[in-house]
């Protein structure tokens, strides 16, 4: 616990941005409409590759997704650049121990833990679909990376130094890891989950991540499932006994032995033709979807 917690704590570049205190009413960031979807190209690079930082979230730099890109049999892997480029010494040591802090505590206590399924009108009846697009607000990593693990899921991170010790974390766990945001790597890293979904996998994001705030959608998954027509499944974990971590997102690290309510929204299906106005109504859908399974999952937790 003490290493998570020190974890949480870590001024890295992607977390500490955004304080508890800035958290308000959830509302639906605003979409802008894409470009023609294309892979970036030696001429196309300044303006498909270019620093996602430098544009605000949800444009289209954000969307150069190539329609017809080719199928490969594992899933992709993002951003071939070392640890020993990216991160100092200070840092790798930091990413080892957290990265094995975390996976000891998962192998430990996520096994103890008594899970229930819940699924809304409208949800898969068995609680899970491939290929799919699976949201979830980023305080559930821990109980979600256990529950969903082994089923060949690949899962959007940051590419900052918390989004390095999740990366191998969930990689243990049997999932992939396309390393990107928002505001960092977004490109290519939607690039590649189109890949994975074209060759039927799963991808997964965590909804309000890398840096908050909590309980804000971002526009991703509603861009990339019209371009994938592959549904989008909600899904929130409530648990009934939890330590609290003093971050932005208040991560929840369940206590063993507790009693966890796996909440699954009904599917969102965007339409590949949809337009502007359209693409705005999903994403508002997607973030009221994400609120009405929060607050059924931590009302009903321990009542199953």
């Amino acid at each position: 616990m003490f290493a998570l917690r020190f974890a949480a704590r870590w001024p890295s570049a992607e977390t500490n941005l955004q304080n508890a205190d800035s958290i308000g009413t959830a509302k639906a960031v605003p979409l802008r409409e894409p470009t023609a979807l294309r892979e970036p190209t030696a001429e196309s690079e300044g303006e498909c590759s270019r620093d996602p930082a430098a544009q605000p979230p949800g444009t289209a730099a954000l969307l150069c997704i190539c329609s017809n890109n080719s199928v490969s049999s594992a899933p992709s892997v993002l951003d071939e650049t070392s640890t020993d480029e990216q991160f100092s010494l200070r840092e790798k040591l930091i990413v080892w121990l957290v990265s094995l802090a975390g996976y000891v505590a998962i192998r430990l206590i996520a096994p103890t833990l008594r899970f229930e399924v819940s699924v809304e009108e409208g949800g898969p009846p068995e609680g899970n679909v491939r290929p799919a697009i699976y949201v979830f607000w980023h305080r559930c990593v821990f109980s979600a990376t256990h529950h969903f693990r082994n089923r060949d899921i690949v899962v959007m991170t940051s590419r900052s130094l918390d989004g390095e010790y999740i990366a191998r974390i969930i990689e243990k766990f049997g999932y992939g890891a396309a390393r990107g945001s928002s505001s960092r790597g977004g490109v290519r890293a939607l690039l590649a989950l189109h890949r994975d979904i074209d060759a039927g996998r799963t991808v997964a994001f965590t909804i309000d991540g890398p840096r908050g705030p909590r309980y804000i959608a971002k526009p991703g998954p509603v861009l990339l499932a019209r371009n994938t027509r592959a549904p989008i499944m909600a899904f929130h974990i409530a648990v009934e006994r939890a330590w609290i971590l003093n971050t932005w997102d208040a991560f929840v690290v369940p206590k063993p032995f507790s009693r966890a309510l796996v909440r699954i929204g009904k599917l969102i299906q965007v339409p590949p033709g949809a337009d502007s106005g359209t693409m705005e109504r999903f994403h508002a859908e997607m973030q009221a979807t994400l609120e009405r399974i929060r607050e059924y999952a931590e009302a009903n937790v321990g009542t199953f």
